[in-house]
């Protein structure tokens, strides 16, 4: 039954178009990427299990070449077993545990980075789409003014300048038509890619609503991925400071072995020994963590900078396409639309083909950069969503 539904589902998307929220979902589950995470992500639970064990005990075998009437002869079997001093096995399991907060918030930083990058590719496609459905709209209009100003019985010199004018606006059209083709088909590619599976179709529509509230948007940044990820690899860098400042502590090692003589009583060996950290080694390797440590709380300060500046363009940018968008929809468009009324007359009687195209053309040019406003609206948006951790 869920194999019918899921068919049905897929054969809907392929007629219909996949909607973004249906894509971002698809995609989570078929990113290789995200996989590869999520397998980093397994590996190192082993890693986690295998942390607080012991090292594993050394078995040897030692026989001399003496006589066996000697009592020196033996044949000998010695186990050896390291004991680490108290904690280090703790602080080793630590690190692991440190490395497994990385893996995650990686993985979600992958996936924040993903949607981000899908949002911004189908709203690419969306530009161009629309862009392209203007082209075939005015297309038609050049057409349909082409044809009017040849049914007249009598057409002027200028009105034939007019008509051949004309002309070259829709011979430019078919061009930009063409072009917007090609990158129609290679945007589908671009986010076929990004899905993990073949997408022909998108079904979205974009707008431009109000500006959200720069105060609100930027206490959301406490969600922020990149910082997140800086804050588990000091975690990280601490737990290995605290690892290696318990090398420098003596490991116990207990020995034990059993010898076979020949002409001789056998006998048990037993011995202990210790590690001797004379040598400054690992006060060397604590320095160093020390000062890896700082280094990752210095890239976490520089992190939170970046991702504030980040912020900061991508609302500039946001709110840059807000004024955009309105002062074509609400003071220029209005006026083409006066000018528009005024020519109409004339041109249905055989006027000025001239400067009719012409107002066609200017208004062609504002509405495709309202288009690129409301695009560039929401793909600013994405950005500040993609800062704030958002997955959808």
């Amino acid at each position: 039954m869920r194999s019918l539904l899921f068919t049905a589902l897929l054969l809907g998307s392929t007629l219909y178009g996949y909607t973004l929220d249906e894509l971002l979902s698809k995609a989570m589950d078929a990113n290789p990427s995200l996989e590869s995470i999520s397998h980093r992500i397994a590996a190192n639970h082993a890693t986690i299990e295998a942390s607080d064990q012991f090292a594993n005990p050394e078995l040897s075998y030692v026989q001399n070449t003496l006589d066996s009437d000697q009592a020196m002869s033996r044949k000998s079997l010695t186990i050896k077993q390291k004991l680490p001093y108290f904690g280090k096995r703790d602080s080793q399991q630590k690190v692991a545990q440190a490395q497994e907060g990385v893996l995650q918030v990686d993985l979600q930083k992958a996936k924040v980075s993903l949607v981000k990058a899908i949002k911004e590719q189908a709203y690419h496609v969306w530009e161009l789409k629309r862009r392209h459905q203007t082209i075939l709209d005015y297309e038609d209009l050049t057409r349909q003014n082409i044809d009017l100003s040849q049914s007249y019985t009598s057409i002027s010199a200028d009105q034939h300048m007019g008509i051949m004018s004309a002309g070259l606006t829709l011979s430019e059209l078919r061009i930009q038509k063409s072009t917007l083709d090609a990158k129609i088909e290679t945007a589908y590619a671009r986010l076929s890619y990004l899905a993990a599976f073949k997408v022909q179709e998108l079904d979205i529509d974009l707008t431009i609503g109000s500006l959200p509230d720069l105060t609100r948007l930027r206490a959301e940044l406490e969600n922020n991925p990149d910082i997140a990820l800086k804050s588990k690899e000091v975690n990280k860098q601490q737990a290995m400071v605290e690892r290696a400042g318990l090398e420098s502590y003596p490991d116990v090692v207990l020995l034990g072995g059993y010898s076979y003589r020949e002409e001789f009583d056998d006998y048990w060996t037993f011995g202990l020994g210790v590690s001797l950290p004379i040598y400054g080694t690992e006060d060397l390797k604590e320095e160093r963590a020390r000062r890896l440590a700082l280094s990752a709380k210095s890239l976490r300060e520089d992190t939170t900078v970046a991702v504030d500046t980040a912020f900061q363009s991508a609302y500039v940018q946001m709110r840059s396409a807000h004024e955009t968008y309105h002062i074509i929809h609400d003071e220029a468009l209005p006026q083409i639309e006066h000018m528009f009324e005024l020519i109409n007359a004339s041109t249905s009687t055989g006027g000025d083909l001239f400067k009719y195209i012409d107002i066609l053309v200017q208004r062609l040019k504002l509405e495709q950069k309202s288009i690129k406003a409301v695009a560039d609206f929401n793909r600013a948006e994405a950005k500040i969503a993609a800062l704030s951790g958002a997955l959808r």
